[in-house]
């Protein structure tokens, strides 16, 4: 069992003056293996600087409070650090790297957080059958890192990644963004056989309850000005998708 612990977490964002703009203002939430937790709020409320801060980006500075992995606190940790330690975070924009392959990509990735390679007959096997589970052409895995991808392409890209690398903890930051139908279910089946699989805890940011159809949430959390204002089970995401947010906006 693995536990995912944010305490009165704060954080700031460097503005192009130099100066600091505080974003996150005392967020308190817990994620525990096998839990799906959904973070719903409107555009800037700080759902993807939690998501961001949790996951070691440099550019988001903690000014208070502790973000705690299996007991240790990690908010010290750089990003790679932190993904060895069983964290994981598919971007909602993630970035092109030219050069390099998915397979290539895939495979460092799976040696740096196991401390070992794989073994090769093995690591042959779990990709493709990763990649018919997705619905991804064998060629795609020698395609550089999402240059070129559509969205749906890079979608699924960091899908794979969650199902190659079986991670701890995993936060999704707006996975459904530019999905079609067809792409949303594919990509939430994956998501489904992680959780299965795995037992992982997942925090997923999203704006739209249409994902949720597919990946059940257990707790809901309300986020407006960098904190969280509510917390429910499902029906929450309901009530939102028909109300909105102006219960929170008095």
């Amino acid at each position: 069992m693995s536990k995912l612990e944010i305490k009165d977490l704060e954080v700031e964002v460097e503005k192009p003056d130099a100066s600091r703009i505080r974003i996150l203002k005392g967020v308190t939430l817990t994620v525990n293996s096998g839990e799906v937790h959904t973070v719903m709020g409107p555009n800037g409320s700080g759902k993807s600087t939690l998501a961001y801060t949790i996951a070691g980006h440099p550019a988001y500075y903690v000014t208070g409070g502790e973000i705690i992995m299996d007991g240790q606190p990690i908010q010290e940790l750089k990003a790679d650090q932190r993904a060895r330690a069983g964290l994981f975070l598919a971007m909602q924009y993630p970035v092109e790297i030219p050069g390099v392959s998915v397979s290539n990509f895939l495979r460092s990735a799976k040696s740096a957080v196991s401390g070992e390679a794989p073994p090769l007959r093995q690591w042959i096997k779990d990709l493709d059958q990763a990649m018919q589970n997705l619905k991804i052409a064998k060629e795609f895995t020698e395609r550089p890192i999402n240059l070129g991808f559509s969205g749906g392409e890079k979608k699924r890209a960091e899908i794979l990644q969650l199902e190659i690398l079986q991670p701890k903890i995993a936060v999704l930051d707006e996975t459904d963004s530019g999905l079609d139908v067809d792409a949303l279910k594919v990509v939430s089946e994956g998501v489904n056989r992680a959780l299965a699989n795995t037992h992982l805890g997942l925090l997923l940011v999203t704006h739209y309850t249409r994902i949720l159809r597919y990946i059940k949430p257990n707790f809901v959390h309300v986020f407006l000005d960098g904190r969280i204002v509510e917390s429910g089970g499902s029906e929450l995401a309901e009530r939102l998708e028909e109300r909105g947010y102006q219960d929170y906006r008095n």
